[in-house]
Parts: C-alpha cells; structure tokens; sequence
C-alpha cells in the first residue's frame, strides 16, 4: 500500500521533528535569525523556522507518495541508459528529478546567500527518508547533493560562489572514490592527479569503479596528487565540472537493486579539475567527513526502506485470509509485525538523535569561521562532534541489519505472492540488501564502533540516561536497560582481561550490538514516556528483543577464550 503523503501519514516523523533540542539547533543554525532582514524565505523566530520544516517536509512527503512511488517500479524495470560515453536517467527519474527541482528542495543545508535553504541536518535528513521510502535509487541521486556538505566546508569562496548556487539549482553531484583495486581500503587509491602548469590547473588520469550516479554535473574526486606515495598521505580531494570534460562513462553496471541509481565506472583521461581544500588531505581529512555525511544519509535511506517494508506487509496481513481469517491475526505472524515495527522505531530514534548532534556540532564549527567561539560553545562543539563520531556507525550499521531484516520480514509475510514481481515488497528487498554494503559496510562500521565501546564512552551515556525521568509506564523497561548495561560492561571487562586483539576483533560485532540496541532503548524509552500512543508497544517489544540479542551476545563473549579462536580460523 502506497501512502499519499510520507510525512503527514507517519507522526513519528513529526515527534522526531519537534524534539526539544531542535530550538538551540534551529537558534545556531540561524544565527539568532539575523537573515530574516535580507531574505524574504528567512524565518524571524523559531516557530517560523519549524513551520517552513514541517510545511517543506508536508511537500516532500507528497512527492514521494505520488510522483515517486508512482514511478518506482517503472524506474526499477527501465533503469539508465548507457548512451555512448554518458548516462541517460530513465524517464521516471528524470520527472522525480524535475519535480523535487521545481519545488525548491535541493542545496536544502546551503546558506541562503547561495540560494539554499539553510536547512539543519535534521529536516534534511527526513526528507531524505520520505524519498528512500518510495524509491532507495531515486533517493541516491537526490541525496548527494549532500556532497556540497564537503565543498562548503573545505572549499575557498571562489568555489562556493560557482558551485553551491548551481547545486542549489538542480546540479546533480556523486563522490568518485573507489577504484577496481580500491574498494573499503581507500588509501589505496591511485587515480593521477597532476598539476599542469600550461592549462592552470590540476589534471586526472584513470579510473574509479562502483560510483553512484557517477555521470552527475560536479564530481568529487580522490586523487592521488602526491607523486611516490602509495598511502593515505599523497591523497587529495579534486573538484571536477562535468563540463570541463575528460571523464568518460564506461559502463553501468548491472545491479541486483536500486535500478534507478546508475551506478559508472569512470576512465578519467587528462580531465581538468581544481584543488579543494589543501594537498595530502584528501583521506586523512575531507573524506571523513564526506563518508560521515554519506553514512548518515544510508541510515536515513535504511530507515526509509524498513518504513516502506513494514508498510507492505502490514497491508499484505490485513488483507491476506488463510484458515478463514486475516493473516495479522496469526500470532506467528503478529509476532513478526510487532518486531518490524519496534526496530524501525527504534533505528529511526537513533537516527534522529545522530542527526541533532551533527547539526549542534557543524553549527558551531561553520559559526567559527564567522568569530572566534567562547569556551563554553567550544566545549560543546567538541561533545557533540564525539557523540556524532560514535553515534554514525551505530546509525548506519543497525538501521542497514534492521532494514535487510524487515524486507525479508515482509516479504516472508507476502509468502508466495512476495516472491513474485507483481508486488513492490520483492523491489525493496533487492534494493533493501545494498543497505548494508556501501559507504562501509557493517563490519567496517563495527571496526568504527568498537574503540567507543572499549574507551567507555557508550557505557558513560547509558548511565547518564539511566537516571533521567521516564514514565511510570516505562519504569520497569529502564531497570532492564540498567541490567543490559552491566552485561555490556561486564563482557567489555572479560575482553579486556584477555587483552588480544584478534580476540577483541572476533568479539567486536557482539560488543557493539549490545551497546547499540542498549542505547536505542534507552532512546525508545524517551519517545515513549512523551508520546505512549506512538511508541510504548515499540518499547515493550523492543525491550523484549533486546533483552534476548544481550544475553546471545554477552554469552558468546563470555564462554569464548583464546584457545576457540582457531575454531573461527579459515586458513
């Protein structure tokens, strides 16, 4: 069943919106709404600013649950079209594309003075879902226009004042990073960059594989300028114009999913490109940052998925009669909804609190380009990049498990008829599997997450949350979370002791899962406190769930030794 609008048919979204934090968000973000005297668009107080969020994502949401749902499966059947050297949209594409232009809804985080928005993190990321949850492929052409994230915040004013009113515009971007023989280990990327002193300018020779809507208008590339060098530290970040020429779409590729996103790969041939940021600093730094804003965008677009999932199959068991009645009356399969249900909740709750922190702590820092910060907003702008830093991999890593989990939920609960093309759960699940893949897969997100959980840094916000006021109803749940906590802590404490690494590796995925499901019902325990209606069935089951993933994890840490690990060995 296909919603008409996203947004206003879902009010978890709108719970999420309204969090109490989004007031000093918005108060940063807006510089205490010193545009409003300049720019028509510019909201003059906080409920103006929240009124534009809500009325923009009201928008969103219906283009999603119109134009984009109603061009999904075409897109998914037509796909791009490899045309000579460049790439042709499929005709769906190409109007949900137009339809979000003509609405306004790109450079949405962009200063005004660029023609942008000047959206925080965190209503961007809402429409992000609301596009994921009708096309995942269309939502990866859209969403890249995060990539200006990178450039505005690296780039000199020169490139701000040409690039961000043209994404602002319209103008598509993708991120060129991996390479054939350069997958997950980005330092090895070998991509020429050389400076021509004749042309003015820096010149890309090679070629990048698995590039997401790689024939976009403006490029990010990672080069290696630094000639000799074979790691991280001779690589730079390039900006390539589409119009400069010099880069050549190969092919496309043939995917499982996300047919309309094409995915190139690209043969770079003396293409003229211009520095952003400083050389050598192209992994080290400005792809951090441009991965953190991409991982933050896959667990929006997970979240998207899992809502559309859970969508299908709640209206596959309404309508669906077996033994004389309708399948959601069957426990085996009210069983699974309820599941579905609880981890979209909870992977969107901890979505929405990693995107608050991005926004607090990149409001602070683009506030100190302007003047120099007092110590108190330093302070804060270094908690809050920490929590950010920790919070990622945890919302990309669990909302991708949890939404590969709820598509093949769903399509279990289809049967038969979800194995078959003619329903939209079976689209889902193929696009759903990418989740866990791309922009580091979960093992990489694990490797990201562990050094949080052994330097005690989850652990510390568990127990700040453990004595924060929650309902009576939600009570006995936190006195659970308190015991999930110490199970955490007390596994960390035997890894510890072994103090080995490979040890510690084979460990690592059950350490951060337990952390992460205990800090997503800590989470749950909020929203349910404030607004029982929405979420306290979430909270009950998801404290059911997690309660058992614990103590399967906290026993494999706890019965494992270093005499098991050659039984894990594949050599």
């Amino acid at each position: 069943m296909i919603m008409a609008n996203h947004y206003t048919d879902h009010p978890e979204l709108q719970f999420e919106l309204h969090h109490p934090s989004m007031e000093h968000i918005v108060t940063l973000k807006e510089r205490d709404y010193r545009d409003a005297d300049n720019f028509d668009i510019a909201p003059q107080d906080f409920e103006d600013a929240m009124d534009t969020y809500h009325r923009t994502l009201e928008i969103v949401g219906e283009i999603a649950g119109t134009i984009i749902a109603d061009n999904a499966e075409g897109v998914d059947q037509e796909g791009p079209h490899h045309e000579g050297d460049r790439v042709r949209y499929a005709s769906g594409t190409q109007q949900n594309l137009d339809s979000m232009v003509q609405a306004g809804l790109n450079g949405m985080t962009m200063p005004r003075r660029y023609n942008g928005l000047n959206f925080p993190i965190t209503p961007y990321t809402m429409c992000a879902e609301l596009v994921a949850a009708s096309d995942a492929g269309f939502g990866n052409i859209w969403s890249l226009q995060d990539c200006i994230e990178t450039l505005y915040e690296f780039g000199n004013e020169d490139q701000h004042a040409r690039f961000i009113p043209r994404v602002a515009e319209g103008a598509t971007m993708s991120m060129d990073l991996t390479e054939p023989d350069a997958g997950s280990d980005l330092q090895s990327v070998m991509l020429k960059a050389t400076y021509s002193e004749e042309d003015g300018c820096w010149l890309l020779n090679g070629v990048k594989r698995f590039i997401t809507n790689g024939d976009a208008d403006i490029h990010l590339v990672l080069a290696r300028s630094e000639e000799g060098t074979t790691d991280g530290r001779g690589l730079s970040m390039f900006i390539y114009d589409k119009r400069s020429g010099g880069v050549n779409v190969r092919r496309i590729e043939n995917k499982l999913g996300i047919h309309g996103s094409p995915t190139c790969e690209l043969v770079y041939k003396n293409a003229k490109a211009e520095l952003c940021g400083s050389t050598r600093m192209g992994l080290i730094k400005y792809v951090m940052a441009l991965m953190n804003g991409a991982r933050l965008g896959i667990a929006a677009q997970s979240v998207g998925l899992s809502q559309a999932a859970y969508n299908e199959a709640l209206a596959y068991a309404r309508e669906r009669e077996q033994f004389g009645k309708a399948i959601i009356e069957i426990p085996a399969v009210y069983d699974m909804l309820s599941t579905m249900k609880a981890k979209l909740d909870a992977g969107r709750a901890l979505l929405y609190h990693c995107a608050r922190c991005v926004d607090v702590y990149k409001a602070l820092e683009d506030i100190s380009r302007e003047r120099k910060l007092t110590s108190e907003e330093r302070d804060e702008m270094k908690t809050f990049n920490k929590l950010a830093d920790s919070l990622t991999p945890l919302a990309k890593g669990m909302n991708s498990e949890f939404c590969n989990q709820n598509a093949y939920d769903s399509l279990q609960i289809h049967g038969g008829s979800g194995f078959m093309m003619d329903y939209p759960i079976q689209r889902i699940a193929r696009d759903a599997r990418i989740t866990s893949i791309y922009e580091g897969t979960t093992q990489l997100q694990v490797v990201a997450a562990i050094r949080f959980v052994m330097n005690g840094a989850y652990t510390a916000q568990l127990h700040e949350w453990e004595n924060r006021e929650v309902s009576e109803e939600m009570r006995p749940l936190q006195t659970k979370a308190v015991r999930l906590s110490a199970l955490l802590e007390e596994a960390i404490a035997h890894v510890k002791e072994v103090s080995d690494q490979e040890f510690q590796d084979l460990c690592a995925r059950h350490l951060v899962e337990m952390a992460a499901n205990a800090i997503m019902l800590h989470l749950l325990l909020y929203n349910a406190s404030q607004s029982p209606e929405l979420f306290a069935k979430s909270a009950r089951v998801f404290a059911r769930h997690t309660e058992a993933e614990a103590q399967k994890h906290y026993h494999f840490v706890m019965s494992l030794s270093l005499d098991n690990l050659a039984d894990y060995r594949h050599r």
